[in-house]
C-alpha cells in the first residue's frame, strides 16, 4: 500500500522519513491480516462475512467451463455484474429464467410463466430481447402454443453457448475474475499476502474476499 500523505523527493531526509513511514503502514497491514480486514485510501473495505467467501481454489474452476462459472452463486453474481458493466446482462437473466422454469411443478404455471419469458426475452416487442436466430425463435414461438418445461431447452442452448464463446472469455480477462483468482496459493497469512511480481501490495484488490 501506498502512503497518501507523503511524496519521494530527491532530499535525503524526506526519503528516509517517508521510507521509514511506508515500514509502519506495511508493518500494520501484515499484523492485521489475520482478518483480511485491509484499509484503502477510499476508506476501510467491508468485511466479507464467512458465509460468502469463497476460496482461490473455487474460483480458478470457474476458468475451467461457464458451467462450472454459473452454477455457482457468487460466480453467477460476478459474471452477472461484468454483463451489466457490459450492458448484455439479458442473456445470462434469459438462461437463469430458463432454469427456474424448468423447475415448475405446476402444469397450471406452465403457460403463463412461459408466456412471461417470451415476452421478456424473445418476442419481437421484448423489453429485453435476447439474440436468437429466427430459426430458433420461430421454433420457440410455436413452442409458446403448448408449453412444456422443454419448450426454451433449445434457445437457453444457444444463449448459453453466446456466452461462452464471446462474454464469458472477456469476462475471464476482466477485473471482476482476475481480482477475485490472484495468484496460485494465495492466503490469508502475512507470507501469502504478499504477491508475485504481476501482482503487487494492493489495499483496493477484491483478492482479500477471498480469504477463509
Amino acid at each position: 500500500c501506498r502512503g497518501s500523505g507523503n511524496t519521494l523527493s530527491s532530499s535525503p531526509r524526506i526519503v528516509s522519513f517517508s521510507a521509514k513511514d511506508m515500514k509502519h503502514r506495511l508493518g500494520f497491514l501484515l499484523h492485521k491480516s489475520d482478518s483480511c480486514d485491509y484499509s484503502s485510501s477510499q476508506g476501510k473495505k467491508e468485511k466479507i462475512p464467512p458465509s460468502q467467501r469463497v476460496s482461490p481454489e473455487e474460483v480458478r474452476k470457474w476458468a475451467v467451463s461457464l458451467e462450472n462459472l454459473i452454477h455457482h452463486d457468487r460466480g453467477l453474481a460476478a459474471f452477472r455484474a461484468f454483463l451489466k458493466s457490459e450492458y448484455s446482462e439479458e442473456n445470462i437473466e434469459f438462461w437463469v429464467s430458463c432454469e427456474d422454469y424448468k423447475k415448475t411443478k405446476s402444469p397450471a404455471k406452465l403457460s403463463p410463466k412461459a408466456r412471461k419469458i417470451y415476452n421478456e426475452f424473445i418476442s419481437v416487442q421484448a423489453t429485453r430481447e435476447v439474440n436468437l436466430d429466427s430459426c430458433t425463435r420461430e421454433k420457440t414461438s410455436h413452442n409458446m402454443l403448448e408449453p412444456t418445461l422443454s419448450c426454451f431447452d433449445e434457445a437457453q442452448r444457444k444463449i448459453f453457448t453466446l456466452m461462452e464463446k464471446d462474454s464469458y472469455r472477456r469476462f475471464l480477462k476482466s477485473p471482476y475474475y482476475l481480482d477475485l483468482v490472484g495468484p496460485p496459493g494465495a492466503g490469508c497469512g502475512p507470507e501469502n499476502c504478499k504477491r508475485s511480481h504481476a501482482y503487487t501490495l494492493d489495499c483496493n484488490s477484491n483478492v482479500i474476499s477471498l480469504c477463509a
